[in-house]
């Protein structure tokens, strides 16, 4: 085990995910509290992009510069005395969640998609774009009351014409990510801790495996003893990096579904991770309980996300 070792790049956001490096050395993060979309620029100095509404919980830069976010609709909160932040079930004022598109220089936001077909979107959690343009993400769903969503993955086109469902159901999906060649699609479930594999066929067509897979995917593996999986970034080499809650921090796997490192981070809601910098080797880290977004050396290159320098 090794410890997350770094700087916080800023402190005092409202539970931070979705991290989106940038080309000029800022990031962008959603806040799931805070309902916005901001800017931490490299010196830590935070600007608001826009204001969301809902839940926005994961981030990326589509091919028009543009940045799509999943708004899972919100949750309601709880405080400790020290100011730790945890989500805790369905907001109150939650009318469902969507697929918002961010123009970074104007603010403006669209809602993009909030259905697919019939099915209304429960709680949008992550995304990640393939090389035709379109993206993946996942629908984590809701818990309310004594009820909890079975969730699904989609894949959608940036115009707003196409979206379909490609994998039900599933516990909770949260990250999604792609193998360096495009050929494979890694979803992460939370309440299981467990990662799926998927072979890509095409846009929004994925191989399946039969019975017993509840879901199609190929199990991968898990991080072993009581964890949670949330969101996740893939190395140049192939690796997958997920992070990982209650003893937090983030588990390495090997394409091969060996777990190779886990990296312990000071927090338990350690959320998401994603890859920057001119070699690709620096981690920013979102540590959502505390509000923090931490920046660390990673031992090898992340892989460069494919329209991740197309905005500023």
């Amino acid at each position: 085990m090794m410890k997350l070792e770094g700087r916080d790049v800023t402190q005092g956001l409202k539970f931070p995910e979705g991290p989106v490096a940038l080309a000029d050395g800022a990031v962008l993060v959603v806040e799931i509290e805070g309902a916005r979309l901001i800017r931490v620029a490299a010196d830590g100095v935070k600007s608001v992009v826009a204001e969301l509404g809902g839940g926005p919980n994961g981030a990326a830069i589509g091919p028009d510069g543009k940045c799509y976010v999943c708004n899972n609709g919100g949750f309601n909160w709880i405080h400790a005395a020290d100011g730790y932040a945890r989500p805790h079930g369905r907001a109150d004022y939650y009318t469902g969640g969507s697929i918002q598109r961010v123009d970074l220089v104007t603010g403006a936001v669209e809602v993009l998609y909030a259905a697919c077909g019939e099915v209304t979107l429960k709680g949008p959690n992550d995304i990640v774009f393939d090389g035709n343009g379109g993206f993946w993400f996942t629908d984590h769903g809701k818990s309310y009351d004594r009820l909890m969503d079975r969730g699904a993955v989609y894949y959608a086109t940036i115009d707003g014409a196409f979206i379909t469902e490609v994998a039900f159901p599933l516990i909770t999906p949260n990250g999604i990510g792609l193998s360096p060649d495009g050929g494979t699609l890694y979803v992460s479930e939370t309440e299981t801790g467990r990662l799926w594999a998927y072979p890509v066929a095409g846009p929004g067509e994925l191989g399946k495996q039969p019975w017993p897979s509840p879901n199609g995917g190929r199990f991968m593996g898990g991080p072993g003893g009581y964890q949670r999986f949330d969101s996740m970034a893939v190395e140049a080499n192939g690796n997958i990096c997920v992070a990982t809650l209650v003893n937090g921090g983030i588990t390495v796997f090997s394409p091969a579904g060996e777990v190779l490192e886990f990296h312990a981070a000071p927090e338990g809601y350690c959320t998401n991770i994603c890859f920057g910098g001119d070699d690709m080797r620096t981690a920013y880290i979102t540590l959502s309980g505390t509000g923090r977004l931490l920046q660390v050396a990673w031992p090898r290159p992340g892989l460069k996300l494919l329209h991740q320098r197309s905005a500023m």
